[in-house]
C-alpha cells in the first residue's frame, strides 16, 4: 500500500484536529476514541495489504462518523462540510472522492438493501469499523448507544429481525436483539483475511456473554 508522504501527514493531522472538534463529546459511542481505535486498527489491517493508498484509509477511518446520519441532524449539510473542509486542507479531488465513496456507502444499514461494492481501501476500514462494534468494547459500546436511544435492555417477547430494510433497522427496539440483528452477522461480512481471524474471537467473546446473560437473565446459574 502506498506510504504517507509529508504533505499527506500534514494534512492527516488536520484532519485529526477536525474529526476531534466533531466527535469528541458524542455519547453514543461514536467518540473521538472510538475514531482512535478504527484508525489504527485500518492502519494495522493495510499493513496487510499491497494495493491501494494509506492516505485515503486514514482519511476515510477518521471521517467516517462525522457524516453519519446516526449522529448528525443533517447529513447533507455534514458532507458539504467535509468537502469544503477537505478542498481548504488541498486534497485532490480524486482523493476526495475516493474518501466519500467509502464514507457514504460502508455502514452496515445502507448495505440491507444494496451490497456496495468497496475499494480495497473501503474494505479495509468498513472491516476496521466493524470489529470495533464486536468483541468487549462492542458490547459495551451497544448498551452505551441503546442507553442514549431509550432502547429496553432485553425484552424475551421480541423476537430479534431476520430481513430488514434500511428504515426498519433504524426503529431498533431492544438492545440485545441488535447482538442478533447484526453484531453477530460481521464475522462473516469481513473483507480481509485478518479482520476475519480477529472477528471470529472477537464474536466468540459477544456469544460467551449473551449465554452469561440470559442464564442470569432466566435465573438459571
Amino acid at each position: 500500500m502506498k506510504e504517507l508522504n509529508n504533505n499527506e501527514q500534514t494534512i492527516l493531522k488536520g484532519i485529526d484536529k477536525f474529526v476531534f472538534s466533531k466527535l469528541n463529546d458524542d455519547k453514543t459511542g461514536h467518540d473521538y476514541a472510538h475514531i482512535q481505535r478504527v484508525v489504527k486498527m485500518a492502519q494495522r489491517l493495510a499493513s496487510d495489504s499491497d494495493q491501494g493508498q494509506l492516505f485515503v484509509v486514514l482519511a476515510s477511518a477518521e471521517l467516517h462518523d462525522v457524516i453519519d446520519e446516526k449522529i448528525v441532524s443533517d447529513q447533507t449539510k455534514a458532507e458539504n462540510e467535509v468537502r469544503a473542509f477537505l478542498k481548504d486542507q488541498d486534497v485532490a479531488q480524486t482523493d476526495i472522492e475516493a474518501i466519500f465513496a467509502i464514507i457514504t456507502h460502508m455502514s452496515f444499514s445502507k448495505n440491507l438493501e444494496h451490497h456496495y461494492q468497496l475499494s480495497v481501501e473501503g474494505q479495509i476500514v468498513q472491516d476496521a469499523d466493524r470489529l470495533d462494534a464486536i468483541g468487549a468494547i462492542g458490547i459495551g459500546r451497544v448498551f452505551y448507544y441503546g442507553g442514549a436511544h431509550g432502547h429496553t435492555m432485553y425484552d424475551p417477547q421480541i423476537a430479534p429481525r431476520t430481513e430488514m430494510t434500511h428504515a426498519q433497522y433504524r426503529q431498533n427496539e431492544t438492545v440485545i436483539n441488535h447482538f442478533y440483528e447484526k453484531l453477530l452477522k460481521l464475522v462473516d461480512l469481513m473483507n480481509t483475511k485478518a479482520a476475519k481471524q480477529i472477528a471470529e474471537q472477537r464474536t466468540k467473546v459477544l456469544t460467551d456473554f449473551l449465554d452469561e446473560f440470559k442464564a442470569e437473565w432466566n435465573q438459571t446459574k
